[in-house]
């Protein structure tokens, strides 16, 4: 039984993956304790600061199966502290007097900051490899369309025609902005934290700086210039980076949701025989992975301010703030990790309407195109006053339920001006896409 959705049996792979619960597991995290008390360990026995033997034992005994995590739970209630508690167990595993030697000029929240670093590493390649699978498959998606014809919308209403290549171009070049964040943002967040019980190294004196250069190269991770306890922005920076990532892939989502509906029908998710829409009504093909993603884009971005709570913190330590993120860290990269793998699948498997595609830049009768009239017009009366005479024929049409070319014919202003064949060319929704199909090459290239 699970109390959190992403550790549920039944919707854990909604909200999160396989891959990214391993990686957040409680086993994971108390081997990732262990694996920086044996980095710390080695680097400190190859200076000399401790015994070689201990340091060598350190290291072959600093595996999560030799703990027992039952036991380790019942003793962290009971101290009420999480590291105290592997220490005493590794204590008890390590030969001789080894175990003396663990944690050597350490404090807790170091070795739980650099824990926590190198599973939010890990989490990053895994949301790293399907955002450039995503970003893949999005520009793919824009070249396949480039010239596909399809309606373009303002404030949910028919606007002007676009291509679907152009709509989907601009989220690739969205998709592709985050992928450069995610790159800029680990260069200042991936650091680890090795600094002593207030952050100045005390416990070790003139080997303090050495041992921390070689334990963060041993780790694969920057060292910092100081201390980081209580500044807490590197963690902020992860939350909002992958809170606009996950924005992002939400509003594709969300879009791709929209474009199902019935009355539009130009988009599909991925479906197949067996996927059922509703328990009452036999018919229905929704879209739920796409509901799935919206919801988690909308968890993910409520939980930024809650991280940029965390980052007000007192003192040199503040134990509220590292309980506060131990809440949300592995929340945030399980989902965000979801989201993008669950926009992958629908992007390779959408189908694309194109015949209701088609459909749809007719539906107005022609006023889809109206931008193209006024701007023929104004070459003759001037743009505000052909927007004043194809507004008024517009509105006409709407209420009468004609075409636009017909009310375009009735109007002697129009009529004189304009003959039949021009506005059949001008209302051609294929003609008037603009630079739509030059912008896809610019973003997804030509693809020859």
């Amino acid at each position: 039984m699970s109390a959190y959705v992403i550790d549920s049996q039944l919707f854990g792979n909604q909200f999160s993956t396989p891959s990214l619960r391993a990686i957040f597991s409680d086993e994971s995290t108390v081997q990732r304790w262990l694996d920086v008390e044996a980095a710390l360990a080695k680097v400190q026995g190859e200076m000399g600061i401790i015994p070689v033997s201990a340091a060598d034992e350190i290291r072959r005994k600093a595996r999560v199966e030799l703990i027992d995590l039952q036991a380790l739970s019942a003793e962290m209630a009971r101290t009420s502290h999480p590291i105290v508690p592997l220490l005493r167990a590794m204590k008890q595993v390590c030969e001789g007097d080894s175990g003396e030697y663990i944690h050597w000029g350490a404090t807790t929240q170091d070795i739980i900051d650099t824990g926590t670093m190198l599973q939010i590493r890990d989490a990053l390649v895994e949301i790293e490899r399907d955002q450039q699978r995503l970003l893949q498959g999005v520009l793919g998606l824009a070249r396949r369309h480039r010239d596909t014809t399809m309606v373009g919308r303002s404030h949910g209403q028919h606007a002007l025609p676009i291509t679907f290549g152009f709509k989907a171009a601009v989220w690739g070049d969205e998709i592709a902005r985050n992928v450069e964040r995610i790159a800029q943002m680990k260069e200042r967040v991936l650091v680890g934290q090795f600094s002593g019980a207030v952050g100045t190294l005390a416990a070790l004196g003139k080997d303090g700086l050495a041992v921390q250069e070689k334990l963060f190269d041993e780790l694969g991770l920057r060292c910092p210039n100081i201390a980081w306890h209580v500044a807490r922005d590197r963690i902020s920076e992860l939350v909002t980076t992958l809170a606009i990532t996950t924005s992002t892939i939400g509003k594709i989502a969300h879009e791709i949701y929209c474009l199902q509906k019935t009355e539009t029908a130009e988009l599909e998710e991925p479906f197949e025989t067996g996927k059922v829409g509703s328990s009452t009504m036999p018919h229905k093909r929704n879209p739920p992975t796409c509901e799935t993603i919206v919801a988690i884009s909308r968890i993910v971005r409520g939980t930024v301010p809650l991280a940029l709570e965390a980052s007000v913190t007192e003192h040199e330590r503040d134990k509220i703030g590292l309980q506060t993120e131990r809440e949300f860290i592995s929340k945030v990269c399980c989902m965000t990790a979801a989201a993008v793998a669950k926009l992958c699948a629908v992007i390779e498997g959408l189908s694309v309407r194109q015949e209701n595609m088609e459909r749809n830049l007719y539906l107005q009768k022609g006023m889809l195109l109206s931008e193209a009239v006024m701007m023929k017009l104004g070459l003759v009366l001037g743009r505000q006053e052909a927007h004043e005479i194809v507004y008024r024929i517009c509105m006409d049409a709407f209420e009468s339920g004609c075409t636009l070319k017909e009310g375009l014919i009735a109007d002697p202003q129009v009529a004189t001006r304009i003959s039949s064949q021009e506005i059949d060319a001008m209302l051609d929704p294929h003609a008037y896409v603009g630079l739509a199909s030059r912008f896809v090459d610019r973003v997804a290239g030509s693809g020859d």
